[in-house]
């Protein structure tokens, strides 16, 4: 099994643990632009989850692998940021995403109504967030490469 294929792997065991959580949750991040054909890469695994669930996401997390000492990020005030490792694969759980840009907090926090779409990976209900959403979250991050992949 490939590298790829082993995150894919770690991706659908979170997803099988955190729908049977009823948790709302989206994938984001770069392997959200790899899943809708933007990129042919993908470094770690970026869940988006409702603040209402990260207690319930993060103890289901917790059970799958490693969580790892929390750290600050500049540029953020998120609410929730967890890290853990989870057969070898870093999964980043973010709930109460802030970015800070230009002293101005832009709340990124997901609400029910930003799952755009539901896919089906190797059995199991994969929930995403909007490229235009993260094409937004990008600019405010100055991650301008990005945005060109979005939008190519």
């Amino acid at each position: 099994m490939d590298e790829r294929e082993k995150k894919l792997e770690v991706l659908c065991r979170i997803a099988h643990s955190l729908n049977r959580g009823k948790v709302l949750w989206a994938l984001g991040g770069s392997l959200l632009l790899y899943l809708k054909g933007k990129t042919d890469t993908f470094h770690d695994i970026d869940l988006m989850v409702g603040e209402r669930d990260a207690e319930e996401a993060e103890r289901r997390l917790s059970a799958l692998g490693e969580l790892l000492p929390q750290k600050s990020k500049a540029g953020y005030k998120t609410r929730r940021f967890l890290e853990y490792v989870i057969d070898g694969v870093e999964v980043d759980m973010m709930a109460g995403f802030v970015i800070v840009r230009d002293g101005v907090d832009y709340d990124c926090s997901l609400l029910p109504e930003q799952v755009a779409e539901y896919i089906q990976l190797k059995g199991e209900t994969i929930p995403l967030q909007s490229l235009d959403d993260w094409r937004r979250y990008y600019e405010l991050m100055g991650r301008t490469e990005k945005v060109k992949l979005i939008e190519g």
